[in-house]
């Protein structure tokens, strides 16, 4: 995805990209044990048995591969890894290491038994890739120095460490690379329930009046992703303070949320404007990802990895051989009946 389209990402209410202000804010709620976190009891319940064979042996746990869309929670897991194993905690990302000698600097500095995260390992550079196979499977780092025919290779012992990475995109990952991971844990979307129980959680520390009802408005609206729950928790709390007594409750979050412009799905003004241009412009699809999205003047990786994951979830949304359809839900939600050829906008 591109810089510019990362920016707009981040400015919209619902999506899952961090904000540039919410680093402070989500600290302040991360859990930091896995009792404390909520929810994706499979990969819990996978990591705690990793995790206490890990510590009962005496060493490194098992490489992690976190994946699934953004905001479900990959650093929180990480950090919890890190807590739980009582090891040292460093943290970067794919994107951000860009030469050689910045990579084995980290390797080469490892202490032992560390977690290393590294962030949207999907964009972690082919030849910086090659350096992490023999460190992440035989903790050994290969340094070639010199050139041409006087080039030789010098091999440095790394400490046994914990690689975890994450990626939202598991299928750009090359095979080498997805082969060196022990643990492989798909994250999916939260239900209502478990929002609900985040959100009464998060009003908590923060010192949010908020009644069960409220916190269920949000929780629906929230697209099964914690990271929405906590921002739209966030925005209603000010409208109570400000236009409320200061309690939210169903009324009130209701009149925020309309006001905010996120309908009873979690939709924003983009999301309704996808699908109203695929049921309006292409009579419902199939419609290449390519030309929906030169449609809506967007990235197709955007659409592809920010946009579309939970349209499909929830069933609004289709992918097929020919490209994408909006389904009967899609219609139904816009008041357009199923089948019918519509008025173009």
């Amino acid at each position: 995805m591109a810089l510019d389209e990362k920016a707009l990402e981040k400015e919209r209410l619902v999506s899952a990209v961090q904000a540039e202000d919410e680093a402070t804010f989500e600290l302040k709620l991360r859990p930091r044990f896995l009792r404390e976190f909520i929810g994706q009891n499979k990969v819990k319940e996978n990591l705690a048995v990793a995790i206490e064979a890990a510590k009962s042996r005496g060493e490194a746990l098992d490489h992690v591969l976190l994946y699934g869309p953004p905001g479900l929670g990959k650093t929180t897991l990480a950090t919890i890894i890190a807590n739980e194993m009582g090891s040292a905690y460093q943290q970067s990302a794919g994107p951000a290491i860009q030469i050689k000698g910045d990579l084995t600097a980290i390797l080469t500095n490892v202490t032992d038994r560390q977690i290393l995260f590294l962030d949207e390992v999907h964009r972690l550079q082919p030849a910086l890739e090659e350096i992490l196979y023999s460190a992440l499977e035989d903790y050994k780092l290969d340094i070639i120095i010199g050139q041409g025919p006087s080039a030789r290779t010098h091999t440095i012992d790394v400490r046994p460490f914990t690689f975890v990475a994450a990626t939202t995109r598991a299928g750009l990952l090359s095979a080498p690379l997805r082969s060196r991971f022990g643990i492989l844990l798909r994250l999916e979307f939260y239900t209502p329930e478990e929002l609900k129980f985040i959100i009464e959680r998060s009003s908590e520390i923060l010192g949010v009046q908020i009644d069960s009802e409220g916190a269920e408005e949000m929780a629906h609206r929230a697209r099964g992703t914690p990271r929405i729950a906590n921002r739209l928790l966030r925005r209603v709390r000010d409208f109570a303070q400000v236009r409320g007594a200061g309690r939210i409750d169903k009324a009130t979050a209701q009149a925020a949320l309309e006001m905010l412009e996120v309908d009873k799905h979690g939709f924003d003004e983009v999301d309704r404007r996808l699908l109203l241009t695929i049921i309006q412009k292409y009579n419902g699809g199939p419609v290449g990802l390519n030309t929906l999205a030169a449609a809506l003047a967007e990235e197709p990786d955007a659409l592809e990895e920010i946009h579309e994951p939970f349209l499909i979830q929830i069933g609004f949304l289709d992918r097929t051989p020919r490209g994408r359809v909006a389904t009967r839900h899609a219609y139904d939600h816009f008041g357009i009946r199923f089948g019918k050829q519509p008025e173009l906008f």
